[in-house]
């Protein structure tokens, strides 16, 4: 349990404001956070929240709710927030901010990363969750091959991966899917098309489950028929740099540093123009969250992170490959959450 006291004391503060909804459903276990807030007190946080949810927060939420709507507001804010207050700067629009000064008289202070400092590192609860995700996502990866073949669009593969997931316990996904195809997979981050499927395309599909809140996420990309060797010889250079940086996981490791492993490998292959993203990034609440691994990341590792490693190749016109697991951080090394095989694979 978090010692709130400590927390403010830390940052001179008599109150702060939680907006953040990631950060609202960690602190309060309240599945609806866009429609909450937590208000932390010297004498500990409350969740806050509208009449629409009076059952549903009572039976969520671990901490104690207020329910008050829009007209009761200014009167909880000005009751339970005075002093130093801290408010998210990546909460609140500047709007909100100019009204909450009227409401709740004092000195607002702006705060970064107080609540994302705790979620860096997975409790076994969560982890729990995040493997679930994952599982999920290997499922959906087996149930989705069979209809990626000639004459299958982009949008209806995406559309059969989301029905499974979400009937076999997703909670929704974890992004926008990602199926493209031919010379789209130069997309690293492309939407389902209307394309159609054809011999000798290569698919990346992108696509993450939803478990207690948790996300997965996971990239595969495969042959359809008789792939040519340039698309075959750029899938076998993104594995090695894939495998290269994964194996140096562990605690201690900098972002950087495993970015440029992954990075050495396809400048090698000829291929360092064409990798133009970052090798991953942290996963939990939010599919996007640190640390993060790329050419300038200093976060260092530490056991109960759960990141990704993805490193691609894109070339314009022709086709690209982006392989990418889930990988929790242990006190040895690391743990691959994503089982599902990633040797290439001709269908």
């Amino acid at each position: 349990m978090m010692d709130y006291g400590k927390l403010l004391g830390a940052h001179g503060l008599d109150a702060l404001l939680i907006s953040t909804p990631a950060n609202v459903r960690y602190l309060s276990g309240f599945t609806a956070p866009k429609d909450g807030q937590v208000i932390v007190g010297q004498s500990g946080a409350i969740l806050l929240t509208d009449g629409r949810y009076t059952v549903q927060a009572q039976q969520e939420s671990r901490l104690p709710v207020r329910i008050a709507g829009r007209e009761e507001r200014p009167q909880v804010y000005a009751g339970l927030l005075g002093g130093r207050i801290g408010f998210e700067a990546a909460g609140l629009t500047y709007a909100q901010l100019e009204t909450l000064r009227q409401q709740a008289p004092g000195e607002w202070v702006p705060t970064y990363g107080l609540i994302e400092q705790y979620r860096v590192r997975k409790s076994p609860e969560e982890i729990g969750h995040i493997r679930a995700a994952a599982q999920l996502a290997d499922r959906a990866l087996a149930h989705i091959l069979p209809f990626l073949k000639p004459g299958a669009r982009e949008i209806d593969i995406a559309l059969e991966l989301e029905f499974f997931l979400r009937k076999n316990g997703s909670e929704g996904v974890a992004f926008d899917t990602a199926v493209v195809s031919g010379p789209r997979t130069a997309m690293p981050h492309g939407s389902p098309s209307q394309r159609v499927l054809g011999p000798g395309d290569l698919v990346t599909l992108d696509f993450g489950a939803v478990i207690g809140g948790y996300c997965s996420d996971m990239t595969r990309t495969v042959g359809i028929g008789a792939v040519s060797q340039e698309l075959k010889r750029m899938y076998r250079a993104v594995l090695e740099a894939q495998e290269r940086a994964l194996e140096a996981v562990g605690p201690g490791r900098i972002g950087k540093e495993l970015d440029a492993l992954a990075r050495q490998v396809l400048e090698e292959k000829g291929y360092g123009p064409y990798f133009s993203h970052g090798l991953g990034h942290g996963v939990g609440l939010l599919i996007h969250e640190a640390p993060g691994l790329n050419k300038i990341s200093e976060d260092t590792l530490e056991p109960g992170m759960v990141i990704t490693i993805e490193p691609g190749v894109y070339i314009p016109d022709v086709g690209g490959v982006r392989i990418e697991d889930l990988v929790l951080v242990t006190e040895g090394g690391y743990e691959v959450l994503s089982q599902a095989p990633k040797g290439w694979l001709e269908l």
